[in-house]
Protein backbone atom coordinates (compact mmCIF):
# COMPACT_ATOMS: atom_id res chain seq x y z
CA UNK A 1 0.00 0.00 0.00
CA UNK A 2 1.29 3.05 -0.90
CA UNK A 3 2.51 5.70 1.68
CA UNK A 4 -0.52 8.27 2.73
CA UNK A 5 1.34 11.08 1.34
CA UNK A 6 1.59 9.40 -1.94
CA UNK A 7 -2.46 8.56 -2.04
CA UNK A 8 -3.29 12.00 -1.05
CA UNK A 9 -0.79 13.94 -3.96
CA UNK A 10 -2.31 11.12 -6.12
CA UNK A 11 -5.65 12.03 -5.12
CA UNK A 12 -5.07 16.40 -5.70
CA UNK A 13 -3.61 15.26 -9.28
CA UNK A 14 -6.89 13.48 -10.10
CA UNK A 15 -8.46 16.10 -9.17
CA UNK A 16 -6.69 18.71 -11.62
CA UNK A 17 -6.94 16.19 -14.63
CA UNK A 18 -10.33 16.07 -14.32
CA UNK A 19 -10.26 19.88 -14.13
CA UNK A 20 -8.67 19.92 -17.01
CA UNK A 21 -10.67 18.09 -19.36
CA UNK A 22 -13.70 20.47 -17.64
CA UNK A 23 -12.12 24.19 -18.63
CA UNK A 24 -11.17 22.59 -22.44
CA UNK A 25 -14.31 21.45 -22.98
CA UNK A 26 -15.92 24.47 -21.52
CA UNK A 27 -13.69 26.90 -23.13
CA UNK A 28 -14.22 24.84 -26.47
CA UNK A 29 -17.76 25.10 -26.25
CA UNK A 30 -19.04 28.13 -24.52
CA UNK A 31 -16.56 30.15 -25.58
CA UNK A 32 -14.83 31.18 -29.47
CA UNK A 33 -11.32 30.19 -28.63
CA UNK A 34 -9.68 27.71 -31.42
CA UNK A 35 -7.74 24.84 -30.30
CA UNK A 36 -4.86 25.89 -30.53
CA UNK A 37 -4.61 29.30 -28.76
CA UNK A 38 -5.91 27.19 -25.73
CA UNK A 39 -3.19 24.97 -26.19
CA UNK A 40 -0.53 27.77 -26.09
CA UNK A 41 -2.05 29.80 -23.23
CA UNK A 42 -2.51 26.40 -21.16
CA UNK A 43 1.53 25.33 -21.64
CA UNK A 44 2.89 28.91 -21.71
CA UNK A 45 0.77 30.03 -18.15
CA UNK A 46 1.95 26.67 -17.16
CA UNK A 47 5.43 27.68 -17.73
CA UNK A 48 5.15 30.83 -15.72
CA UNK A 49 3.39 29.47 -12.78
CA UNK A 50 6.02 26.72 -12.64
CA UNK A 51 8.73 29.13 -12.89
CA UNK A 52 7.42 30.97 -10.25
CA UNK A 53 7.08 28.05 -7.76
CA UNK A 54 10.51 26.69 -8.48
CA UNK A 55 11.91 30.26 -7.84
CA UNK A 56 10.01 30.63 -4.37
CA UNK A 57 11.18 27.02 -3.31
CA UNK A 58 14.92 27.10 -4.65
CA UNK A 59 15.96 30.69 -5.30
CA UNK A 60 17.17 29.84 -8.80
CA UNK A 61 15.76 29.11 -12.14
CA UNK A 62 17.52 25.92 -12.88
CA UNK A 63 15.12 23.41 -14.57
CA UNK A 64 15.23 19.96 -15.07
CA UNK A 65 12.97 17.92 -17.73
CA UNK A 66 14.18 17.14 -21.54
CA UNK A 67 13.19 17.21 -24.90
CA UNK A 68 11.76 13.86 -25.14
CA UNK A 69 9.49 14.33 -22.03
CA UNK A 70 7.96 18.06 -23.60
CA UNK A 71 7.40 16.62 -26.81
CA UNK A 72 5.27 13.77 -24.69
CA UNK A 73 3.80 17.41 -23.21
CA UNK A 74 3.20 18.47 -26.64
CA UNK A 75 1.60 16.03 -28.47
CA UNK A 76 -0.94 15.13 -25.37
CA UNK A 77 -1.73 18.58 -24.92
CA UNK A 78 -2.10 19.57 -28.80
CA UNK A 79 -3.60 16.22 -29.10
CA UNK A 80 -6.02 17.13 -26.16
CA UNK A 81 -7.09 20.63 -27.77
CA UNK A 82 -7.71 19.42 -31.20
CA UNK A 83 -10.09 16.42 -30.16
CA UNK A 84 -12.48 18.39 -27.40
CA UNK A 85 -14.08 20.73 -29.89
CA UNK A 86 -16.19 17.95 -31.12
CA UNK A 87 -16.42 15.85 -28.13
CA UNK A 88 -18.01 15.60 -24.97
CA UNK A 89 -15.93 15.87 -21.51
CA UNK A 90 -17.50 12.19 -20.08
CA UNK A 91 -16.67 10.25 -23.55
CA UNK A 92 -13.19 12.58 -23.85
CA UNK A 93 -12.00 11.34 -20.22
CA UNK A 94 -13.04 7.81 -21.02
CA UNK A 95 -10.80 7.50 -24.47
CA UNK A 96 -8.02 9.67 -22.77
CA UNK A 97 -7.77 7.18 -19.72
CA UNK A 98 -8.32 4.05 -21.54
CA UNK A 99 -5.57 4.84 -23.77
CA UNK A 100 -3.55 5.67 -20.60
CA UNK A 101 -4.22 2.70 -18.66
CA UNK A 102 -3.33 0.14 -22.24
CA UNK A 103 -0.14 2.30 -22.74
CA UNK A 104 0.79 1.71 -18.45
CA UNK A 105 -0.46 -1.67 -18.26
CA UNK A 106 1.66 -2.45 -21.60
CA UNK A 107 4.77 -0.65 -20.04
CA UNK A 108 4.72 -2.06 -16.85
CA UNK A 109 4.11 -5.89 -18.11
CA UNK A 110 7.32 -5.44 -20.12
CA UNK A 111 8.74 -4.71 -17.27
CA UNK A 112 7.61 -7.73 -15.09
CA UNK A 113 4.76 -6.19 -13.09
CA UNK A 114 1.81 -7.95 -12.58
CA UNK A 115 -1.50 -7.68 -11.27
CA UNK A 116 -2.14 -10.49 -8.52
CA UNK A 117 -4.73 -11.27 -5.64
CA UNK A 118 -7.22 -8.82 -5.15
CA UNK A 119 -5.85 -6.78 -8.00
CA UNK A 120 -7.41 -8.47 -10.82
CA UNK A 121 -10.99 -8.45 -9.99
CA UNK A 122 -10.04 -4.61 -8.74
CA UNK A 123 -9.03 -3.44 -12.37
CA UNK A 124 -12.04 -5.18 -13.85
CA UNK A 125 -14.50 -3.42 -11.31
CA UNK A 126 -13.01 0.15 -12.10
CA UNK A 127 -12.86 -1.04 -15.71
CA UNK A 128 -16.75 -2.19 -15.14
CA UNK A 129 -17.67 1.05 -13.44
CA UNK A 130 -16.42 3.20 -16.04
CA UNK A 131 -18.29 1.25 -18.78
CA UNK A 132 -21.30 1.67 -17.01
CA UNK A 133 -21.43 5.00 -16.12
CA UNK A 134 -20.10 5.96 -19.99
CA UNK A 135 -20.92 3.78 -22.59
CA UNK A 136 -24.50 3.14 -22.73
CA UNK A 137 -25.41 6.84 -22.43
CA UNK A 138 -22.51 8.28 -24.30
CA UNK A 139 -22.93 9.14 -28.25
CA UNK A 140 -20.04 7.83 -30.51
CA UNK A 141 -17.84 10.91 -30.84
CA UNK A 142 -16.34 11.44 -34.21
CA UNK A 143 -13.65 9.07 -35.58
CA UNK A 144 -11.34 11.99 -35.80
CA UNK A 145 -11.60 13.01 -32.44
CA UNK A 146 -11.51 9.86 -31.11
CA UNK A 147 -8.42 8.89 -32.88
CA UNK A 148 -6.48 12.34 -31.46
CA UNK A 149 -7.74 11.55 -28.18
CA UNK A 150 -6.13 8.45 -28.03
CA UNK A 151 -3.23 9.41 -29.45
CA UNK A 152 -2.95 12.24 -26.51
CA UNK A 153 -3.28 9.16 -23.70
CA UNK A 154 -0.65 7.07 -24.97
CA UNK A 155 1.58 10.68 -24.93
CA UNK A 156 0.54 11.09 -21.58
CA UNK A 157 1.60 7.73 -20.93
CA UNK A 158 4.36 8.43 -21.73
CA UNK A 159 4.80 11.37 -20.28
CA UNK A 160 4.09 9.50 -16.66
CA UNK A 161 6.31 6.86 -17.31
CA UNK A 162 9.20 9.34 -17.46
CA UNK A 163 7.98 11.09 -14.52
CA UNK A 164 8.63 8.29 -12.24
CA UNK A 165 12.57 8.71 -12.92
CA UNK A 166 12.83 12.07 -13.87
CA UNK A 167 14.57 13.66 -10.78
CA UNK A 168 13.19 16.61 -8.84
CA UNK A 169 9.09 17.00 -10.10
CA UNK A 170 9.02 20.61 -9.93
CA UNK A 171 12.57 20.84 -11.82
CA UNK A 172 11.27 18.23 -14.75
CA UNK A 173 8.25 19.86 -15.23
CA UNK A 174 9.14 23.08 -15.36
CA UNK A 175 11.74 22.13 -17.91
CA UNK A 176 9.07 20.16 -19.88
CA UNK A 177 6.43 23.26 -19.64
CA UNK A 178 9.55 25.30 -20.79
CA UNK A 179 10.40 22.95 -23.86
CA UNK A 180 7.00 22.66 -24.87
CA UNK A 181 6.33 26.42 -25.28
CA UNK A 182 8.24 27.15 -28.63
CA UNK A 183 6.46 23.78 -29.97
CA UNK A 184 2.83 25.45 -29.18
CA UNK A 185 4.22 28.39 -30.88
CA UNK A 186 4.89 26.72 -33.94
CA UNK A 187 1.64 25.13 -34.13
CA UNK A 188 -0.40 28.93 -33.25
CA UNK A 189 1.76 29.22 -36.08
CA UNK A 190 0.82 27.04 -38.42
CA UNK A 191 -2.50 27.23 -37.75
CA UNK A 192 -2.59 31.49 -37.68
CA UNK A 193 -5.57 31.94 -39.98
CA UNK A 194 -8.10 29.87 -37.86
CA UNK A 195 -7.05 31.24 -34.30
CA UNK A 196 -9.34 32.93 -32.64
CA UNK A 197 -9.04 34.14 -29.01
CA UNK A 198 -11.75 36.03 -26.61
CA UNK A 199 -11.28 36.97 -22.81
CA UNK A 200 -13.30 34.15 -21.29
CA UNK A 201 -11.97 31.86 -23.35
CA UNK A 202 -8.27 33.15 -22.56
CA UNK A 203 -9.16 32.71 -18.48
CA UNK A 204 -10.44 29.12 -18.98
CA UNK A 205 -6.59 28.45 -20.80
CA UNK A 206 -4.92 30.21 -18.32
CA UNK A 207 -6.71 28.56 -15.43
CA UNK A 208 -5.96 25.05 -16.95
CA UNK A 209 -2.12 26.20 -17.63
CA UNK A 210 -1.48 27.70 -14.38
CA UNK A 211 -3.50 25.43 -11.60
CA UNK A 212 -4.92 21.83 -13.19
CA UNK A 213 -1.48 21.79 -15.81
CA UNK A 214 1.49 23.64 -13.73
CA UNK A 215 0.72 22.93 -10.44
CA UNK A 216 -1.16 19.50 -11.05
CA UNK A 217 1.63 18.00 -13.12
CA UNK A 218 4.00 18.84 -10.56
CA UNK A 219 1.87 16.91 -7.52
CA UNK A 220 1.60 13.77 -10.56
CA UNK A 221 5.38 13.76 -11.01
CA UNK A 222 5.94 13.46 -7.03
CA UNK A 223 3.22 11.04 -6.72
CA UNK A 224 4.78 9.05 -9.50
CA UNK A 225 7.53 8.05 -7.21
CA UNK A 226 5.32 6.22 -4.76
CA UNK A 227 3.49 4.25 -7.14
CA UNK A 228 4.42 1.09 -9.51
CA UNK A 229 3.11 1.45 -13.62
CA UNK A 230 0.52 -0.47 -12.68
CA UNK A 231 -0.50 1.34 -10.30
CA UNK A 232 -0.12 4.74 -11.54
CA UNK A 233 -2.08 3.80 -14.80
CA UNK A 234 -4.96 2.15 -12.51
CA UNK A 235 -5.21 5.20 -10.33
CA UNK A 236 -6.06 7.40 -12.92
CA UNK A 237 -9.38 5.61 -14.35
CA UNK A 238 -10.82 7.72 -11.03
CA UNK A 239 -10.40 11.01 -13.85
CA UNK A 240 -13.38 10.03 -15.94
CA UNK A 241 -15.93 9.75 -13.00
CA UNK A 242 -14.77 13.13 -11.46
CA UNK A 243 -15.00 14.51 -14.94
CA UNK A 244 -18.83 13.16 -14.87
CA UNK A 245 -19.14 14.18 -11.60
CA UNK A 246 -17.69 18.06 -12.28
CA UNK A 247 -20.08 17.93 -15.75
CA UNK A 248 -23.00 17.38 -13.63
CA UNK A 249 -22.14 20.26 -11.56
CA UNK A 250 -20.78 22.57 -14.20
CA UNK A 251 -21.95 21.22 -17.52
CA UNK A 252 -25.61 20.81 -16.46
CA UNK A 253 -25.38 17.18 -16.64
CA UNK A 254 -27.93 15.27 -14.45
CA UNK A 255 -26.84 13.31 -11.48
CA UNK A 256 -28.14 9.98 -11.39
CA UNK A 257 -27.95 6.83 -9.56
CA UNK A 258 -26.21 4.87 -12.53
CA UNK A 259 -23.28 7.55 -11.23
CA UNK A 260 -22.69 6.92 -7.99
CA UNK A 261 -22.73 3.18 -8.25
CA UNK A 262 -20.16 3.88 -10.80
CA UNK A 263 -18.48 5.86 -8.64
CA UNK A 264 -18.57 3.29 -5.87
CA UNK A 265 -17.29 0.87 -8.37
CA UNK A 266 -14.39 2.70 -9.72
CA UNK A 267 -13.34 4.14 -6.48
CA UNK A 268 -13.73 0.55 -5.00
CA UNK A 269 -11.63 -0.68 -7.40
CA UNK A 270 -8.93 1.57 -7.61
CA UNK A 271 -8.59 1.11 -3.38
CA UNK A 272 -7.92 -2.91 -4.01
CA UNK A 273 -5.18 -2.01 -6.66
CA UNK A 274 -3.40 0.11 -4.58
CA UNK A 275 -4.06 -2.38 -1.62
CA UNK A 276 -2.15 -4.90 -3.23
CA UNK A 277 1.77 -5.38 -3.42
CA UNK A 278 3.84 -5.68 -6.92
CA UNK A 279 4.89 -8.98 -7.78
CA UNK A 280 8.01 -9.48 -10.12
CA UNK A 281 8.00 -11.91 -13.18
Amino acid sequence: MPHPRYLLLTLLAMLAFAGNSLLCRLALRETSIDAASFTGLRLLSGAVTLLVLLRLRSGGWRAGGDWRGACSLFIYAAAFSLAYVQMSAASGALLLFGAVQAGMLVAGYMKGERLHGWQLPGLALALGGIVALLLPGASAPPPGSAALMILAGLAWALYSLRGRHGGDPLAATTGNFLRSVPLAAAMCLALSLKLDVDLHGAIYAVLSGALASGVGYAIWYSALTGLGALQAASVQLSVPVFTALGGALLLGENLTLRLGLSTLAVLGGIALILAGKRKAA
